[in-house]
């Protein structure tokens, strides 16, 4: 793989690992990761993936920052409060590294716009706090055959899942229906999360993300991988592919 050299300076402590080295983090350098979200998870996910050189990132979110939201989200700040949390989060990821190319989109994901959006990209790290959204990315992940990398947090708790297209289950296998009558309330104003967790998650994410683009180590496919703060323990559950799932099911995944 040709191409300038990567920075010395700034990515020399990953590239002196075995396994990245000057080529993997030109292959870094080469992905384009898209982001659903820039609330807890997605701030996480979204500035280590920055930190790392992932040559584009690209990140929806259609709602305003407020100031509940700064007690996770890492990605605003208070004097951004009513500013678009796509546009808060591009910001951030600029100033903390100019190299990589942000893609904000300041609207709301749709069944409509997410193959447009999804363009161009080779993976998909879904920050989402609904199951609407994440099953309209599901879906359009599987269509298209991009990695999709799934994670959630509640309360002390916090899940993640890497799906890849004919390679085991995805996100309906895991769900195949949201539960009955989850609210209208924003789902970490109605359940309420501590702001670590998502941190947690998110950063697990970042890592599949990784592992994914490097081509190392073992993902998180048919594993539902488990957090609990209170416990301080990681855990992980066999998740199968359901047959009959209308996702990956019906595209003979």
């Amino acid at each position: 793989m040709g191409g300038p050299l990567p920075d010395m300076e700034r990515y020399g402590r990953q590239i002196v690992l075995p396994g990245v080295g000057v080529e993997g983090q030109r292959k870094i350098r080469a992905a384009g990761v898209f982001i659903v979200g820039a609330g807890g998870l997605g701030s996480a996910a979204a500035y280590y993936l920055c930190a790392a050189g992932v040559g584009k990132l690209g990140i929806i979110d259609h709602d305003r920052v407020e100031v509940g939201n700064l007690q996770r989200q890492i990605l605003h700040h208070a004097g951004r409060i009513g500013a678009p949390k796509a546009l808060s989060a591009a910001r951030t990821l600029r100033n903390l590294n100019p190299e990589v190319e942000v893609a904000p989109h300041d609207r709301k994901l749709t069944g409509e716009n997410v193959r447009e959006l999804l363009e161009g990209y080779d993976l998909v790290v879904d920050c989402s706090d609904n199951f609407s959204t994440r099953y309209i990315v599901n879906d359009a992940c599987l269509r298209a055959g991009r990695p999709l990398i799934y994670g959630a947090v509640q309360g002390f708790q916090g899940q993640a899942m890497t799906v890849v297209p004919g390679r085991g289950p995805c996100y309906r296998c895991l769900y195949p229906g949201p539960p009955p009558d989850p609210g209208t309330e924003p789902a970490g104003l109605q359940r309420g999360v501590i702001g670590v967790v998502p941190g947690v998650i998110g950063l697990v994410q970042a890592s599949e993300a990784l592992k994914l683009i490097l081509g190392r180590g073992e993902l998180l496919t048919g594993k539902l991988l488990l957090y609990d703060m209170l416990a301080m323990e990681f855990s992980r559950i066999r998740v199968v592919r359901s047959a009959g799932c209308p996702d990956c099911g019906r595209l003979g995944e």
